[in-house]
């Protein structure tokens, strides 16, 4: 029998989805349509590497500064002015002609991404608290389909300029934001009490967690991270370099977004069936052998069939460490998302610097690499320690 959940609590729920869905299209915008940014700049591959991680470091500054300011009551104005400042500088990187632009706004674009990353993340652990059961891979499915939707309009757009698409999709985030900027002060209200069901909240089963096992979770989330963001921002640049035309080099961040959504919307189900370590460890092995057949194939049916694979077998393992990383409370489940996004956004620069020296497919065997090691350890990290 479904629990009955509150209409605020509900309502929450559904505005945090907004907000997650809203992350993966901006996000999926800017990572699908990156071979235009580089050649609108006439940058270099390692130059265009340098950009990525001038975003990774404006992202540590977003995830540090909106860790120390999520506090409840602050939530809703941590979510309306990151959005606000990351639709602001989609459009101004649409805008760069020149690598010491792109470097200004990328650092300007990760420092807004990181604040509302931490208030939404921060505000989903709120809410599945709250819920009393699992919730965080529905809203992480959120940020897929999300992506997913963005992906297909770079795509469908790919003959267009990505300038007038950035500024579109970026005046329509905005406008979005600035919409739900009154709705958002719900989320700072007092949490309520957790609905009824068979499944403890996070809140009751929080118990001791090591700091080994806290670290291992973060380094798992590194590695996952590494490979998701490895997808945004090279998978697009992987098919073309096979040849692929704009629109199909688009689509492979679409393929492997639709497999990463699709793994998430069941994720909730399989996790209550399997256990967390059995659908982690089978997705990871998937993962891995997949990206490595669609590097090794070396065309364009085996690259979009290995980015869809990756994506499938990935898509349970972040809202499963976040979980488990949950147990300790919120400051646990914060260490493991900075230290996951530290992969996330040295990723695809590292790829970048790597395929200088060797070649973009053998740079992108890393990912399938850290996804064998996700499997290995994924015991030691989700499973509970006997007492």
């Amino acid at each position: 029998m479904t629990p009955t959940v509150a209409p605020e609590l509900a309502y929450s729920r559904r505005l945090l989805t907004g907000y997650f869905a809203g992350l993966g299209v901006v996000m999926a915008v800017w990572g699908a349509r990156m071979p235009a940014v580089q050649s609108a700049a006439e940058v270099s591959t390692a130059a265009l590497a340098l950009v990525l991680l001038a975003a990774a470091l404006g992202m540590v500054a977003g995830l540090k500064t909106g860790g120390r300011l999520a506090h409840p009551a602050r939530l809703p104005a941590l979510l309306a002015f990151g959005a606000l400042g990351l639709a602001a500088c989609l459009a101004v990187l649409g805008a760069c002609r020149s690598l010491e632009s792109l470097l200004a706004a990328g650092f300007v674009f990760g420092v807004a991404h990181g604040v509302v990353d931490v208030a939404a993340n921060a505000a989903a652990v709120r809410c599945q608290d709250a819920h009393g059961r699992p919730i965080m891979a529905g809203l992480h499915a959120a940020y897929s389909l999300g992506a997913l939707a963005g992906a297909v309009l770079a795509a469908i757009t790919a003959h267009s300029s990505h300038t007038v698409l950035f500024a579109a999709v970026g005046a329509g985030a905005a406008a979005a934001a600035s919409a739900a900027t009154r709705l958002t002060r719900t989320l700072a209200s007092p949490e309520p009490e957790p609905v009824h069901h068979p499944v403890a909240s996070v809140r009751d089963r929080r118990e001791s967690l090591s700091r080994p096992r806290l670290w291992l979770l973060g380094a798992l989330a590194a590695a996952t991270l590494l490979g998701e963001g490895a997808a945004a921002d090279w998978a697009s640049v992987h098919l073309h370099d096979l040849g692929a035309t704009a629109a199909t080099s688009a689509a492979a961040y679409a393929a492997y977004s639709a497999a990463m959504a699709t793994g998430r919307l069941a994720g909730d189900r399989l996790t209550a069936r399997f256990g967390a370590v059995a659908v982690v460890r089978t997705g990871a092995a998937l993962a891995a052998l997949g990206l490595t057949a669609g590097l090794a194939g070396a065309t364009i049916t085996f690259a979009l069939l290995g980015w869809a694979a990756f994506g499938l077998g990935l898509s349970v393992t972040i809202p499963s460490l976040i979980t488990a990383a949950g147990t300790g409370g919120p400051g646990a489940v914060a260490t493991v998302a900075v230290t996951g996004y530290v992969g996330l956004l040295t990723g695809p620069a590292l790829i970048g610097a790597l395929a200088t020296l060797i070649t973009l497919p053998h740079a992108l065997l890393l990912p399938a690499l850290l996804a064998v090691a996700v499997a290995a350890l994924a015991p030691k990290a989700l499973e509970k320690p006997t007492p």
